[in-house]
């Protein structure tokens, strides 16, 4: 048996779990503090704040993915690389850690990061954040499936 795959099994579910506390972080949040706040530049940034961190929390277990299977990132594009990638059946090494259908909104969700990232607005768009609300509530009960098939793929391997 290989003893890293007890361990990525348990960091897969962890991560799984992470991204539900952050989802619902976001449900609580939408019904209870921005009606209270108002759609403010500020209340904004609570709701980009985590969006940015359930995409990033994907991304981590993605990438721990890919560093047992593959290891093998461009430096210069890794983000969408690593994505892309996670969307490969690889026979004989690995399922796909992320399914066709989840693989659109999570590439919506990657392109807001990146622009977070990288350009640090402070005014953003209501509509453009409603928008992305509703690509991370269409992505996330497909990435937790995904995730939760990829554990019990991952069981198989841990059989004796």
């Amino acid at each position: 048996m290989n003893a890293r795959i007890p361990e990525l099994a348990a960091a897969v579910a962890l991560h799984r779990r992470r991204l539900d506390a952050v989802r619902d972080t976001l449900e609580k949040t939408l019904v209870e503090e921005i009606p209270r706040l108002g759609r403010t530049p500020v209340s904004a940034l609570i709701v980009v704040g985590l969006l940015e961190n359930w995409y990033t929390c994907l991304e981590t277990i993605l990438l721990r993915i890919s560093q047992h299977f593959e290891n093998r990132l461009a430096p210069s594009r890794w983000h969408r690389d690593l994505l892309e990638r996670m969307a490969l059946d690889i026979e004989g090494v690995r399922p796909a850690a992320v399914s066709e259908a989840a693989f659109p909104p999570l590439m919506e969700l990657l392109r807001f990061r990146h622009f977070k990232r990288y350009y640090f607005e402070l005014d953003y768009d209501w509509d453009r954040l409603d928008f992305l609300v509703a690509k991370l509530r269409q992505a996330h009960p497909l990435a937790a499936r995904d995730l939760e098939r990829f554990e019990r793929f991952l069981s198989t391997l841990d059989s004796p």
